[in-house]
């Protein structure tokens, strides 16, 4: 079929995530059908040791589903894998792993980057 796509989670190939408009340290990802122009899709992130997201707000709906390790939340609350998160639009958060994780993501809406004053 001309209009399937297979991802084999063995044979990805990560570049740097710069989705905020610069690559975050230790933070890559593997576009699966991901657009820039509407930030709908799907995407898979590796978030290496000690890694963290910026604060952001979101416009839309996202949903991750945690693949391997554990991402902690800005309230603190510990995602493993096989968890799968739902964000609701207007949601307001930030992330950090100790451990390092592999995250498979929808996203339907803009993430918009808090900046600190």
């Amino acid at each position: 079929m001309s209009k399937r796509k297979i991802t084999k989670l063995n044979q990805l190939k990560f570049k740097p995530f710069n989705k905020y408009g610069k690559p975050i340290k230790g933070w890559s990802w593997h576009k699966i059908s991901f657009d820039k122009k509407t930030n709908f899709g799907t995407y898979i992130s590796k978030l290496e040791p000690g890694t963290k997201t910026p604060l952001h707000v979101h416009t839309g709906h996202e949903e991750f589903l945690i693949l391997a390790g554990e991402l902690i939340d800005s309230d603190k609350t510990i995602f493993k894998k096989g968890d799968f998160i739902s964000y609701k639009p207007n949601s307001i958060h930030s992330s950090y792993t100790k451990k390092g994780c592999l995250i498979l993501t929808f996203m339907r809406g803009h993430n918009n980057q808090i900046r600190k004053r």
